[in-house]
């Protein structure tokens, strides 16, 4: 300890506590700081800033010019980086016990009455060491941050190129999460910057490549700093990477090198049962990736717009048509995403693509089918797990099937007491099948059966309700509709709250 924080540490009954200032520096170049982060490093009595044990700090490197002889430096020396350490917490007990003993040492500056400001690279909230400073000082001392231009503003202009525009989104990702997650967040984001490369860049690489990201990836080392380099990710070597770098994926607005190339194809998608919260990261992607969307009208108002991208709405009625106006433009070159509701593969378009794409003037389109949260999914989350055990889903629409057909399958799944999923069981036009399924299952179930009415599950008329089948009123259900019928093990719990969940074990009998 300095002598001056010997002597700070008994401050006077006259003293009064000093600032604490986070300074942000910006990228690297010292002709980036602001004028405000001039003012507080010349306002303040101490200085201080995070190094690793070598001793070398950045940070001051960058405000240099600023710092005069009376100047009191603390370097906040990390116990620890990327090596190991015996320390009885492990790394993280290490870094908690030293961030403790530095924000000590700022404190008895503070309380003898001296200004402190506490260098960070960048922004001092973004990733910044002095955020660990700020948590456990700011709320007992008159604290000012100063932001500054963070690394990724940085990169984004050496590579004179816009990260976001219009509606896009910008994701910010740290290369130490895992790989699984990187891929996650890339496929389901506009633009993407992932920070702290170094030893983490073969994970971050392999994530972009599956995310179908890699193509699109460029690389930035040391912004504005010393030594800056910028490129392509994928010809990067990742033995030459350092922790100072970012990869960035761009704007694909106005930037025809980042749309994915190669011959055109078909992808069906499955949105779920509602809107946006319901699509999956490869579904965003997907959806993202596409030149046209085709679908039902109802279910591309639920994909959010693109610039630039075509929409082929049409009803619902017209699925054999949808799928060959799909294939044909993906024939002639065209990405095409065919949206369904729900899974595509659950009573809905994945079967009519395929379809259609088995004739043989198809046979060279790729077609791929994406998967979805499908509605009895839904719908059973929403009322607790109806579906614990075995069930069967059957579509009440006679439109493709005929209804003797239906009412066969009905008492085969009654009678080995599955738990059934009705899709489709009623609309302007079908008012009758869910009386006649109501009063079949009766012959074979119990009046007490559970019943899971679930309507516009996700959206924003969404009612779940339990009734039992004795009490299912046919006028009540429609088109948006989707019904749970229990088995004889289904159960039905009252939470002390008022709620209800319903339930079938995972054992039988």
């Amino acid at each position: 300890m300095s002598a001056a924080v010997e002597q700070a540490a008994e401050p006077t009954a006259e003293s009064t506590a000093g600032r604490l200032y986070g300074v942000g520096l910006g990228p690297g170049d010292p002709s980036l700081m602001t004028l405000r982060a001039v003012e507080a490093i010349a306002a303040a009595d101490v200085v201080a800033y995070h190094s690793a044990r070598h001793g070398r700090s950045i940070a001051r490197s960058i405000a240099a010019k600023h710092l005069r002889e009376d100047h009191v430096e603390e370097p906040l020396v990390y116990p620890v980086t990327t090596e190991t350490t015996d320390h009885p917490g492990g790394y993280q007990g290490a870094m908690d016990e030293f961030y403790e003993s530095a924000a000590a040492r700022l404190a008895a500056h503070l309380d003898a009455g001296r200004n402190v400001a506490v260098l960070a690279e960048g922004d001092p909230l973004f990733y910044s060491s002095y955020m660990h400073m700020h948590k456990r000082l700011a709320h007992r001392y008159d604290t000012e941050v100063i932001p500054g231009v963070t690394s990724v503003s940085a990169a984004a202009a050496r590579l004179g190129t816009p990260l976001v525009e219009g509606e896009e989104v910008l994701t910010i990702l740290p290369g130490t999460l895992p790989e699984d997650e990187i891929a996650a967040r890339l496929a389901a984001t506009d633009s993407a910057v992932v920070m702290k490369l170094g030893r983490t860049f073969p994970a971050v690489l392999g994530a972009m490549e599956r995310s179908g990201r890699l193509a699109e990836a460029r690389y930035v080392e040391r912004a504005t700093m010393d030594g800056e380099r910028t490129g392509i990710l994928a010809d990067t070597d990742p033995g030459s990477v350092p922790y100072f770098a970012v990869a960035v994926v761009p704007s694909r607005i106005g930037n025809p090198g980042s749309v994915p190339s190669g011959p055109g194809g078909v992808v069906v998608v499955g949105t779920g049962p509602a809107g946006p919260l319901w699509l999956t990261p490869e579904t965003r992607r997907a959806l993202a990736d596409a030149e046209v969307l085709v679908g039902y009208t109802t279910y591309l108002d639920r994909v959010p717009v693109k610039p630039g991208q075509v929409r082929h709405g049409s009803d619902n009625k017209v699925e054999s048509e949808r799928a060959e106006f799909a294939l044909d433009l993906a024939r002639r070159g065209r990405r095409v995403a065919v949206v369904s509701g729900g899974d595509p593969g659950v009573f809905a378009m994945a079967t009519a693509v395929l379809e259609a794409a088995a004739q043989p003037e198809y046979a060279d389109v790729p077609v791929r089918v994406l998967p979805g949260v499908t509605a009895a999914n839904a719908a059973a989350a929403a009322a607790g797990a109806p579906l614990g055990h075995d069930y069967a889903t059957v579509s009440l629409s006679d439109r493709l099937k005929p209804w003797e057909v239906i009412a066969e399958r009905l008492r085969a799944a009654a009678a080995a007491d599955l738990v059934l999923a009705l899709y489709n069981p009623g609309s302007r036009t079908r008012t009758w099948q869910v009386a006649q399924a109501r009063e079949l299952l009766l012959e074979l179930r119990s009046p007490q059966t559970p019943v899971v009415v679930a309507r516009d599950v996700g959206g924003p008329e969404q009612s779940v309700r339990i009734v039992t089948l004795a009490e299912l009123e046919p006028s009540e259900v429609d088109m948006r509709t989707i019904l749970l019928i229990g088995s004889s093990q289904t159960r039905v719990t009252d939470r002390p709250d008022g709620s209800r969940l319903t339930w079938t074990p995972r054992r039988y009998g």
